[in-house]
């Protein structure tokens, strides 16, 4: 398999972390690599729906 490049990352781990935190819950260390993998695959079907919409702008009914 491939080695997949590594994204530049969309959420603030340190905010993640308290969120979760004050969950009295622990973060584990891949956890913000896969919510960030996660919220890339959001965002692309949601620019993908726009798209097909014919729209250059993403609206919140497309996540």
């Amino acid at each position: 398999m491939a080695k997949q490049k590594k994204r530049e990352s969309l959420v603030v781990a340190s905010k993640v972390k308290t969120y979760i935190r004050d969950k009295k819950m622990m973060t584990a260390s891949d956890c913000l690599d896969a919510l960030n993998d996660r919220l890339y695959q959001i965002l692309d079907c949601a620019i993908a729906r726009a798209k097909a919409n014919k729209r250059a702008t993403v609206r919140p009914q497309d996540i």
